[in-house]
Order: structure tokens, then C-alpha cells, then sequence
């Protein structure tokens, strides 16, 4: 896929950047805590907790909800989908993000197969730094080749697929009726992407229409991966800092 070659900021405006990137980075150890962590709604965990059997609406709006709120799944797919126009790409992209994100959901849950929850959010969050840097030409820059994009996403969906099965896993879920159960959340989870993903080609397509669309879109992906460097320094911060549960 072609992307536009952009020169970058100038040498003052990197400078200004790169204090920025340091700021992120260190300044979070000043507020960890375990809210930080993304965790389960309480609310929602209770309700997991205290059920037994086959519930599938609840386990279906569950997923939704996770996905639709879930701001370092959505950066992600604004990333996926900033440069793609064409309804196959789209669809191929966040078909690949989706396989991902199932097959290892269903198969940590399962197998309670569980990662550490500030652990797997930064790497979420890297993965929101690294699809930025992608769409503004960065690794064709500094090292002379462009990464394959559709393995990217895959792997990458992989990764968040066990941030949901480490989420799920706290749910400590009934083993009667677990199967039907995470097939319904993925459901969900699927629902709310779609919800998440026609939300966003609605403003992006709105966007596009502008002139100005090109000439910031540098600036948009920079605020891209700042906002993926605050996720990720939060979960590190957290994973040092944040008091144990």
C-alpha cells in the first residue's frame, strides 16, 4: 500500500517532540495507580462473578462495550484504517485485526492462558506508536524498508486478543457454559468494532474531504503516537509503581 513520503518537522519542532516523548514517558510514575491498569468495570465483574450457565446477551453487550470503549483498540484501528480508501482494504485490514484478536482471546481464556495486565497494555499501546510511525513513512525513513502491513496487523491483533482473554480471565467466569459464553463476547467484541469502525470512516471520509486533511495528517499521526506513548508509560508506570491488588 502507498503512502504519501513526508519530509517530517523541522529540526526545533523534533526537539520540542522529543522533550514531549520524555515528559510522557517519566512523568506517569508521578500518578500510578491501579486505575491505570484498564481493568474490568466492577460493576460488570460482579454481575460475571456471581452467574452461572449460558448468558448470552449479557456476554454479547460485554463485548461490545469493551471494544467500543476501549480507546487503545480504536486508536489502533484509526491507524489500520487512516490511509485506506478502497471498501476491500478496509475489510481485508480489520479482517485480518479481527482474526487475531479472536484467536488468542478464546484460546487464553480457555487455556487460562493470563498475562500481566501492565504488560500486555503497553505493548498495546506500542502498537499504536508503531502504526503512527508506519503511516508517516518512518521505517521507510530510518531504515531504507517498509514492514509488511498486513502481518503487522495480524501479530499486532494477536497482542490484543490476549489483552482480552487477561481481561476476561479476571472475570473468573463459570466453567458451566464457558464456551457458548466467550463465543457470545467475541460476538460482541466483533459488534463493537464494527460500531467503533463506522464511526471512524464517517469523521476520517468527512475529513478527507478537506484540503487541510493532507496537509495535517503528519501532525494527526504525531498525535497518534504521543497518545500511544501515554498509554504505554501509564502501564509501565503502573507495573512499577502501582500498589499490589
Amino acid at each position: 500500500m502507498q503512502r504519501p513520503s513526508y519530509e517530517g518537522p523541522p529540526r526545533r519542532v523534533r526537539g520540542r517532540i522529543a522533550l514531549i516523548m520524555l515528559a510522557i514517558l517519566f512523568g506517569p510514575a508521578l500518578f500510578a495507580s491501579p486505575t491505570f491498569a484498564h481493568a474490568v468495570a466492577e460493576g460488570d465483574k460482579g454481575y460475571i462473578q456471581e452467574i452461572t450457565g449460558v448468558h448470552l446477551i449479557p456476554f454479547i453487550y460485554l463485548g461490545a462495550k469493551h471494544m467500543v470503549t476501549g480507546y487503545d483498540h480504536i486508536l489502533f484501528l484509526l491507524g489500520v484504517i487512516f490511509f485506506l480508501y478502497r471498501p476491500k482494504h478496509i475489510a481485508t485490514y480489520v479482517s485480518l485485526f479481527a482474526i487475531g484478536h479472536s484467536v488468542t482471546m478464546l484460546a487464553g481464556v480457555y487455556f487460562n492462558i493470563g498475562i500481566n495486565n501492565y504488560i500486555i497494555d503497553a505493548i498495546i499501546g506500542l502498537s499504536v506508536v508503531y502504526k503512527a510511525l508506519d503511516n508517516m513513512g518512518a521505517y521507510q525513513r530510518w531504515f531504507g524498508f517498509q514492514p509488511n502491513t498486513k502481518a503487522a496487523t495480524l501479530i499486532f491483533g494477536f497482542f490484543h486478543g490476549f489483552g482480552l482473554s487477561t481481561k476476561i480471565i479476571e472475570y473468573d467466569i463459570s466453567p458451566d457454559g464457558l464456551v457458548p459464553n466467550l463465543l457470545a463476547f467475541n460476538v460482541g467484541v466483533e459488534i463493537g468494532q464494527l460500531l467503533a469502525l463506522s464511526a471512524i470512516l464517517i469523521v476520517i471520509s468527512y475529513r478527507r474531504w478537506k484540503p487541510s486533511f493532507w496537509k495535517h495528517a503528519y501532525t494527526m499521526n504525531v498525535a497518534m503516537m504521543v497518545a500511544g506513548f501515554v498509554l504505554t508509560g501509564y502501564q509501565i508506570a503502573g507495573f512499577f509503581f502501582a500498589p499490589a491488588a
